[in-house]
């Protein structure tokens, strides 16, 4: 569960809500499990910040947080969630080519549209970072077809009747086509 508010008091009042909820349904929140984190507004960010408390116990302060695959960091940029997928991708890319070296292109290009055309979260991406996946989507296809580094992207996917990176976002975050 996420609470957000724009003030502590309102997260003291959600919090509040939340225990009384649990105790009238025989239920308690695992505090070790529960964290907080101020979002930062711009470069500033409150230099103290009271207590916040959950059962009458200190929550801990946060300043990166993995919710729902997704790292959220109190800046609220997405460098460090883009550089998580971008090696999860290498590495998925890599354990197919090693795995099945042996097999057709066509059995390769399977798993590779089974295994790395997840992009999970990517609606939460910003343009600015996306770059940096998109070379790593297109290199590990490389790898995968054993295709020399200087090859078109756009041509190998055609080639290969499979979607380009754009095409497979644009799927994933069901956004219109450029």
């Amino acid at each position: 569960m996420v609470l957000l508010s724009p003030s502590v008091g309102g997260i003291r009042i959600l919090i509040e809500k939340c225990e009384s909820y649990a105790k009238k349904h025989n239920l308690r929140y695992n505090v070790e499990k529960s964290v907080y984190m101020i979002f930062k507004a711009g470069s500033k960010c409150p230099s103290y910040v009271p207590p916040i408390r959950l059962n009458g116990e200190q929550l801990k302060r946060v300043y990166t947080f993995k919710y729902l695959g997704h790292l959220v960091t109190e800046d609220l940029r997405d460098d460090e969630d883009i550089e998580r997928e971008r090696r999860a991708l290498a590495i998925r890319a890599n354990m197919i080519s090693r795995r099945f070296s042996r097999c057709t292109a066509q059995v390769k290009i399977t798993l590779f549209r089974a295994y790395c055309t997840s992009l999970y979260a990517c609606s939460l991406w910003t343009q600015r970072t996306i770059n940096a996946i998109r070379v790593q989507y297109n290199d590990a296809f490389r790898v995968l077809l054993r295709l020399p580094r200087y090859c078109s992207a756009s041509g190998m996917f055609a080639d290969a009747h499979v979607d380009g990176f754009h095409a497979t976002l644009s799927k994933r975050c069901d956004l219109p086509t450029s």
